[in-house]
């Protein structure tokens, strides 16, 4: 049975709903739960995928959901049973067929990274939330800054630099002092980690069709590390980040608070 196949479902039919979880307790047994009460299929013949976790874990959900279907995954509706849970529901066993049913679909692009490391390999990875660059030692990183192929920094010092999409700009890229960018803005965000020079830079902001080049310089003095989400490289010497247009991941959130409310929320909590 294909994919397609798998996910065809008659009018009227129930979604049929994946359930997957964190390895934790509270996850676990959340899952055995709603799994007694609604049933369960796998992954590639759901109509919904249901994660149980923290935002990690829903990040890993969504990778998770690109390996069996590269271009397209099936839609996460994640309820939480982690600590923040931004990116999570409000946990609630009761009709959640319906729910799921109601939730509003927000769609989102990823990154896609091309890392060349110092020994001329080359790593691919996606990041949802953001890509980012670490100095590897207690000396700052040298990176010099190109976009669209035109040199915009010749010369950043730094514990790194980050692009980040609008759904992970109130992650790691809002604590580095980074805008939150509202979905739909059509903008990515760049953004130092620590800036020593030039010390007043904050950082910019780029039209999605960017395509933007770190170079690492001194990189053998200097090791620079590049992370994708959870994938990470080592001691790279340049690092290309642009949106994969070609790739589409959707979530569902609950109505009453959806995810650009909690983006314009987000902005006003002190």
């Amino acid at each position: 049975m294909t994919d397609f196949a798998a996910r065809i479902r008659l009018p009227h039919e129930p979604p049929r709903l994946s359930f997957v979880c964190a390895n934790t307790d509270e996850a676990r047994g959340a899952r055995t739960r709603l799994v007694h009460r609604y049933g369960n299929v796998p992954p590639e013949e759901a109509d919904i995928v249901v994660a149980l976790g923290g935002d990690g874990f829903l990040l890993e959900t969504l990778h998770a959901g690109l390996r069996r279907n590269p271009t397209a995954p099936t839609p996460v509706y994640g309820m939480n049973r982690g600590s923040v849970g931004f990116l999570l529901n409000a946990y609630r066993e009761e009709d959640l067929p319906d729910r799921v049913e109601r939730a509003q679909r927000v769609t989102l692009h990823p990154l896609r990274m091309r890392a060349r490391r110092v020994n001329g390999d080359v790593v691919d990875a996606i990041g949802i939330n953001e890509v980012s660059l670490l100095r590897e030692t207690r000396q700052a990183a040298k990176l010099r800054i190109m976009v669209d192929g035109r040199e915009r920094l010749p010369q950043l010092i730094c514990d790194g630099a980050l692009v980040a999409t609008p759904a992970g700009s109130t992650a790691y890229n809002f604590s580095a002092h980074g805008p939150i960018i509202p979905l739909g803005a059509g903008v990515l965000a760049l953004t130092p980690i620590s800036a020593f020079r030039p010390r007043r830079w904050r950082g910019a902001l780029l039209p999605h069709t960017a395509r933007i080049c770190f170079e690492v310089l001194e990189a053998p003095k200097r090791p620079v590390s590049a992370v994708a989400d959870s994938t990470e490289v080592r001691e790279v010497e340049s690092v290309t980040v642009g949106e994969a247009r070609d790739i589409t991941l959707t979530m569902l959130f609950d109505p009453e608070f959806n995810f650009e409310e909690r983006i314009l929320k987000e902005q006003f909590e002190p």
